[in-house]
């Protein structure tokens, strides 16, 4: 309970305690220190000099005053110790409360600045990227400019019949890649030649080389008058439903030995049958053959008829335009042994029309072409160093014009 009671006083209960205690300590060193009385003897003694009586009562007096003085010194020191104590006690949690709030300051300061570095971090990216894009964009549209800058400005006669030579030269290879007409896409090519020559440039000269390389190339190939061909293919189809059907195909007889009456008498005999076996001639013929009959063709039959062989010749015809020779001979081979089956060979007209299925099938329709034109890439090259030269880039502070 003391304890307790000593725990729960103020400051200046215990200043007071402490003021209290070093009084009684005072009053205490006073008391020891004060002279003890003489015996009775000295005093009577000593009584014949009683004038210089008040000086000891002069000197304890002083040396309570002075006790008392120390006293209040002590305490004073002592509250003033005790005093600085509880404020450097309070002043040292002040300090753990202030640093504390210090250090949670510095981690909030720390996570936002980290969260701002990083906002701030995904902006400048951001922004890079755009003015990046926006940089791209804008070199393109000043190359952009500066061809059309370029173009603008006039170009000379010898560039216009470069590129109508390089048109030329195009428009060759579709011809004979696309149509397989040989004869168009060497006239382009010539063409094409003649422009070029016109230009008087010695640095052009591998270009023309290669277009007469060009040009005897297509010179070499087999020239196929298709059209000519489809044509006579298409007046044959027209003559077809003119052409005479063959009567019924028999089997050749078998020779039959005539037998002439002998001059012999002793042949009476056999004479007799003879002579009465060609009689008999006369009134009825008899002979013997070994095959099959080949009837006649009905009507429908004949219709059917004209229908495969036109089908054949227009398999041909388009076997002419796709250059698919076997699918060609195959078709006129089966249109003239259907002919020669059911048609009369007697007939001219027949005779013509399977003689001109032969000539036909021995046609030859397909064609080695050259896979490219060695002047196509070089003419084209060369118009695109030529336009990279007069294209010069914008002059810039590290770049000066």
């Amino acid at each position: 309970m003391t304890d307790k009671k000593t725990n729960n006083e103020t400051p200046a209960d215990k200043q007071q305690s402490a003021d209290n205690n070093t009084n009684k300590q005072g009053r205490a060193s006073a008391k020891a220190q004060a002279p003890k009385p003489a015996p009775a003897k000295q005093a009577n003694a000593e009584q014949p000099a009683a004038a210089p009586a008040s000086q000891p009562s002069e000197k304890q007096g002083g040396s309570k005053t002075g006790a008392i003085a120390i006293a209040l010194v002590i305490a004073l020191g002592a509250g003033l110790y005790y005093h600085g104590h509880q404020q450097t006690l309070a002043q040292s949690s002040q300090m753990a409360a202030l640093q504390q709030e210090i250090s949670q300051l510095q981690s909030q300061l720390q996570s936002s600045l980290k969260t701002s570095q990083q906002e701030t971090l995904s902006q400048v990216n951001n922004s890079l990227q755009r003015t990046e894009t926006s940089l791209d964009q804008q070199e393109k549209s000043i190359t952009g400019l500066q061809m059309a800058l370029a173009e603008m400005k006039g170009r000379r006669p010898n560039d216009w019949l470069l590129a109508e030579a390089d048109y030329l030269v195009k428009m060759a290879g579709r011809k004979l890649w696309l149509e397989h007409d040989t004869v168009s896409a060497t006239i382009l090519l010539e063409s094409a030649d003649h422009r070029i020559a016109e230009l008087n440039d010695p640095s052009l000269t591998p270009i023309r080389q290669a277009m007469h390389t060009d040009i005897t190339a297509l010179k070499s190939v087999a020239r196929v008058d298709r059209d000519g061909l489809v044509l006579r293919l298409t007046s044959l189809q027209q003559e077809i439903g003119k052409l005479p059907l063959a009567n019924a195909v028999l089997p050749e007889a078998e020779a039959v030995e005539t037998t002439e009456v002998s001059a012999s008498i002793d042949d009476w005999k056999q004479n007799l049958m003879t002579s009465l076996k060609n009689f008999s001639d006369h009134f009825i013929t008899y002979r013997k053959r070994d095959g099959s009959v080949i009837p006649l063709l009905t009507p429908k039959q004949d219709f059917y008829l004209q229908e495969n062989i036109k089908s054949k010749l227009e398999t041909a015809i388009k076997s002419v335009y796709r250059e698919q020779g076997e699918l060609y001979t195959t078709s006129l081979a089966m249109a003239k042994d259907w002919a020669e089956q059911f048609y009369d060979m007697e007939d001219p007209a027949v005779q013509s029309f399977i003689s001109t299925l032969e000539t036909l099938g021995q046609e030859n329709i397909e064609a080695d072409y050259p896979s490219k034109l060695q002047s196509q890439a070089l003419i084209t090259d060369t118009i695109s160093e030529r336009l990279r030269q007069q294209v010069k880039p914008l002059s810039t502070e590290e770049n000066p014009a």
